[in-house]
């Protein structure tokens, strides 16, 4: 009611120097719009209208936007379970997590994804976290394929032709035939030669990719930051760095095929090889891949626009958790704005 009679003066107030004066038009206007605004932020803010009619505001009064109650996010913490007929998207992402699978479990799963088996081929649909190759301690697809051979009925030993990364779920092809590898590896090195994509990748991207459809053309190169070795994006790399293969330049090409509230389904290509490539080009189009931990980080937001962060102070984070502080300050500062605005 405060609101609305507050409201009420300013539009008599209008009408007033309306009839008075004829060259105060700009005034009048800028005051409909706030009586228009103010009833639109008392609608969603009961305490504004009492505290901006308040007589005795002080430096301690509380301010306006705080006078609502405002939800509590608990933090998420290790070991703590979810209770019963609750989600939580970190703690259970509805998704195979390998990490958390044994040695026979990890095998049964790669025999029930087979796609292919033709001759001395088999493809299989190889999950999300698991490594193609590392160390002797190391659950990875090269120290599986003697499971995968028996269980599959190969008599001679499989070897890995050509996999997705650990970063990415997709298609990893084995062969028992040297020979019919290197045909499929001559043919992978005749496209690259040819600017030919050897491989097709669609991605859930954090944004819409602006234009729709284009190449991403960059250096990478491997950097030390803290702990970490990350893949840095150099923009115009020295002729001497690309020689001395301290930078490579890298391709990507990229289509939207479908998008959606903020999100979109991409289509990525990548014409040359190099680790992480796609999410560190994803990056620099300010669309990170959804699920990406690592390289999402270097996407912020200011006022609701994405820009790019800097890679040194850009550390890998929790992908929900960044985007949740982004728009928490952002929508803090236009809080502020607007109580600095009524005031």
């Amino acid at each position: 009611a405060a609101a609305v009679g507050r409201a009420n003066e300013l539009g008599a107030l209008v009408q007033c120097w309306d009839k008075r004066t004829s060259g105060m038009s700009h005034i009048s206007k800028r005051l409909e719009v706030a009586s228009r605004t103010w009833l639109v932020l008392a609608k969603h803010w009961p305490s504004l209208g009492v505290l901006c009619n308040s007589s005795c505001r002080t430096s301690k009064t509380k301010a306006w936007y705080r006078l609502e109650p405002e939800p509590k996010m608990a933090p998420i913490q290790t070991g703590v379970r979810v209770r019963k007929g609750e989600i939580s998207i970190l703690r259970d992402p509805g998704v195979v997590v390998v990490e958390k699978l044994t040695r026979e479990e990890l095998v049964e799963l790669l025999v029930s994804n087979v796609v292919y088996k033709k001759g001395v081929l088999v493809a299989i649909s190889k999950p999300q976290g698991l490594l193609v190759t590392g160390r002797q301690d190391e659950l990875t697809l090269m120290s599986l394929l003697p499971n995968l051979c028996q269980q599959l009925g190969f008599s001679e030993p499989l070897h890995v032709v050509k996999a997705a990364p650990k970063e990415s779920s997709g298609l990893a092809l084995l062969s028992t035939c040297h020979k019919t590898t290197k045909h499929v590896e001559e043919f992978f090195a005749l496209c690259r030669r040819k600017k030919k994509p050897v491989a097709t990748y669609c991605a859930v991207t954090v944004g819409v990719p602006d234009p729709p459809e284009g190449d991403i053309i960059t250096g990478l190169k491997l950097q030390q930051i803290g702990e970490l070795q990350l893949v840095v994006p150099v923009k115009d790399p020295s002729h001497g760095s690309l020689e001395r293969k301290e930078v490579k330049k890298t391709m990507s090409r990229y289509r939207v095929l479908d998008a959606n509230e903020g999100c979109a389904l991409v289509q990525l290509q990548p014409m040359t090889a190099f680790q992480s490539q796609l999410l560190v080009h994803a990056t620099l189009k300010l669309c990170p891949v959804l699920g990406d931990h690592v390289y999402s980080a270097r996407v912020g937001k200011v006022l609701g626009e994405p820009i790019f962060m800097p890679v040194e102070t850009a550390q890998p984070r929790t992908q929900a958790r960044h985007y949740v502080q982004s728009f928490q300050e952002s929508t803090d500062f236009w809080r502020a704005f607007i109580y600095f605005w009524c005031s």
